[in-house]
């Protein structure tokens, strides 16, 4: 049986962002209010710095365990990241181990943190891959999509691998949506949906894909008008 990592540990890493976030930089935080307040949550998060993640999971209202490429679990990294609940993924081949503890966090009611673009790039949602889709298909999370802007504007003084110290760093939550038009109708009744039932055809995870981008980049869109970015 696959391990699903922990919640507490993931709890955690929270709070430990809270403490870096807030402390190197000033993130302002808008539409946390989204987020639901429990159950399955797939946080869809564009990626242009590698502060990204630590950010989102510094700012928001709920513990985060977001799948990272295998190569960042490297030295001292590997137990402090899988102490606090992140998930290590081969993104080069299809990676069963990494499929089921991210599935089994879904199934926990717990949150999974997802960069749908794959890699860290322009951070505009302009190609996604169909990870997203499988998860959101196969578990009937709602998607809540996630704009970090700022972040990559200019390189640090002292350091320029991060933005400056105490700059400005801008995170806004979406609408929680589904990834197949009219999930929400086959609601259980207890806070899950019956989405993990649903069909996982290419054609369908193709079409889902197609939406999830869709709403993700209308989402950026409205992050930039609304914070000027």
């Amino acid at each position: 049986m696959t391990d699903v990592p922990s919640m507490r540990g993931a709890e955690v890493g929270r709070r430990i962002g809270v403490g870096l976030m807030y402390g190197l930089f000033k993130p302002r935080v808008l539409g946390s209010w989204r987020v639901p307040a429990s159950g399955p949550v797939i946080f869809a998060v564009n990626h242009s710095h590698n502060i990204d993640g630590p950010m989102v999971m510094g700012v928001a209202p709920r513990p985060t365990h977001f799948l990272i490429k295998k190569e960042a679990f490297v030295g001292p990294l590997d137990p402090f990241l899988t102490g606090i609940g992140q998930l290590k993924v081969d993104r080069h081949s299809t990676d069963r181990t990494a499929l089921a503890r991210a599935l089994g966090v879904l199934e926990q009611g717990g949150v999974l943190g997802i960069f749908p673009e794959g890699t860290r790039g322009e951070g505009d949602f302009a190609s996604i891959r169909a990870g997203l889709a499988y998860f959101a298909v196969r578990s009937g999370a709602p998607i809540v999509p996630v704009a970090v802007l700022g972040s990559s504007d200019r390189p640090g003084r002292l350091t320029k691998a991060l933005p400056p110290l105490r700059s400005r760093v801008d995170v806004v939550f979406g609408d929680p949506f589904d990834a197949v038009e009219g999930a929400r109708s086959s609601d259980t009744g207890d806070g899950r949906r019956a989405g993990g039932s649903g069909r996982r055809t290419r054609k369908a995870l193709d079409e889902a894909t197609a939406r999830i981008q869709k709403q993700l980049t209308a989402h950026l869109e409205n992050a930039r008008r609304l914070t000027g970015r």
